[in-house]
């Protein structure tokens, strides 16, 4: 089984950069006058605020459980990643596009342009660390997975928004160094309106493809396919159970709730019944500790 990844490594990684790509650009902002760059000052914070976010998410989903929240508060962590693939869909993508729009219909000289290749180039640095230190989290839970059927199957949220945030940086960063220096070269400032245009669609692609993802685990949904059948198959294999019936297990943050319906072989009183399920529980919870609730139904059905 893989590891679980540390979330919080992956998002204070992401929360440094974009403080440190943020108080450059905003420098380059004041130093220059460029609206174009303090808008990516603006952006760069509001990509601090979605970390910060993250954190809380991940802050509220230990609350215990409650009388009106028996299976706890998990999914908080789902809700505030959904907030921020919302944010980044509408602060990135649609401000960039907007942005460029502007820019096509007043076109303007760059301002102080080799200040503003410094700073993407610095900016760029930096997400490459955040980059890295997102994936060396990714590759603990992916194990042989390749990246795209661990985005798909993975249930932390909030690790597939920092390595979707990530790689939209990176790759909008490399978009915007590659457009001012085409306008640079050409004196065309067409080229850097184009290239906001085409970071802000590259944003709200992954925004989607981050919602659509996340809208999954909101809604409720399994555990990894993996786990799932490792768990299938320990049930399985305890002498006490004959015949599992049906599994049905539900992602709640970290933490998992397993639904099972099986038939015992036979025992002698109906204490003995419930012990045997009670010692199929302790198993299950000491083989799997992020199983937080399990609820085991005896049936007689073949």
């Amino acid at each position: 089984m893989s590891q679980q990844a540390d979330s919080v490594k992956s998002i204070l990684y992401a929360l440094g950069a974009n403080a440190a790509i943020a108080l450059a650009k905003l420098y380059a902002a004041v130093s220059t006058g460029s609206s174009a760059m303090l808008a990516e000052a603006i952006h760069s914070c509001a990509d601090c605020a979605n970390q910060g976010l993250l954190l809380l998410g991940i802050k509220w989903a230990k609350r215990p459980a409650s009388v009106e929240h028996p299976l706890g508060h998990g999914k908080a962590v789902y809700f505030w990643s959904f907030i921020v693939a919302l944010m980044l869909f509408s602060m990135g993508g649609l401000f960039s596009v907007r942005e460029g729009a502007h820019k096509l219909h007043a076109q303007e000289p760059l301002s102080a342009p080799w200040l503003a290749i410094g700073v993407l180039l610095f900016s760029i640095g930096a997400e490459i660390v955040s980059l890295n230190g997102c994936l060396r989290e990714v590759n603990k839970a992916r194990g042989k997975r390749n990246l795209w059927r661990w985005f798909r199957e993975s249930r932390q949220s909030e690790l597939i928004v920092v390595l979707g945030e990530d790689i939209a940086a990176l790759f909008g960063l490399v978009l915007a160094l590659g457009a001012i220096g085409l306008t640079l070269v050409t004196g065309d400032p067409l080229f850097d309106a184009l290239g906001s245009i085409a970071i802000g669609v590259l944003l709200i692609l992954i925004a989607l493809a981050l919602a659509i993802e996340i809208k999954g685990l909101l809604i409720g949904q399994s555990v990894e396919p993996d786990l799932q059948h490792a768990i299938q198959e320990t049930i399985r294999g305890r002498e006490e159970v004959e015949h599992v019936l049906n599994l049905i297990t539900l992602q709640l943050g970290a933490d998992v709730m397993v639904a099972v319906k099986a038939k015992m072989r036979e025992v002698g009183s109906a204490p003995e019944l419930a012990e045997a399920i009670n010692h199929c529980e302790s198993a299950l919870r000491e083989a799997f500790p992020q199983v937080k609730w399990v609820f085991f139904e005896p049936d007689l059905r073949s």
